[in-house]
């Protein structure tokens, strides 16, 4: 069971908002760009992201029923600041990884705390973008 939506819900309101301003450089962490899927909004989500070969794994400690994951799902891809590097991502996938074999040891066993179980892999849609915060050109 991932953690409880009501410490999402509290998350929203405060932590995220200190988490949004360290996850875009801090290793292990990021920020997923989306738009909502009724209101157009763009929104910031902090997140626990982990690089793979072809694109980047975020670990869905609220479960897959989160509206971001929502978003990106119906969108078909985001936008991830990390290591103070933009990427358009496409092609989401959720997935269940019980043994959590696609993180490292660490993030295994915090997940594992939390019994985190569920995914979200994306592949990288175009060049990483500078790391001055440039998006890929239109």
């Amino acid at each position: 069971m991932p953690a409880p939506r009501w410490l999402a819900e509290a998350n929203r309101a405060g932590f995220n908002r200190i988490v949004r301003l360290i996850a875009p450089w801090a290793p292990g962490f990021g920020v997923v760009i989306h738009r909502g899927r009724r209101s157009g909004r763009t929104y910031r989500t902090p997140v626990n992201v982990f690089r793979r070969e072809d694109g980047f794994v975020i670990a869905l400690t609220y479960g897959r029923d989160s509206d971001w994951v929502k978003n990106v799902l119906a969108a078909g891809g985001c936008e991830l600041q990390t290591r103070r590097r933009r990427h358009e991502l496409s092609s989401p996938r959720l997935y269940r990884d019980h043994g959590r074999k696609g993180v490292p040891a660490p993030a295994r066993l915090a997940l594992g705390a939390i019994d985190a179980y569920d995914f979200l892999a994306l592949d990288i849609a175009g060049p990483a973008a500078s790391s001055h915060g440039a998006t890929k050109a239109e």
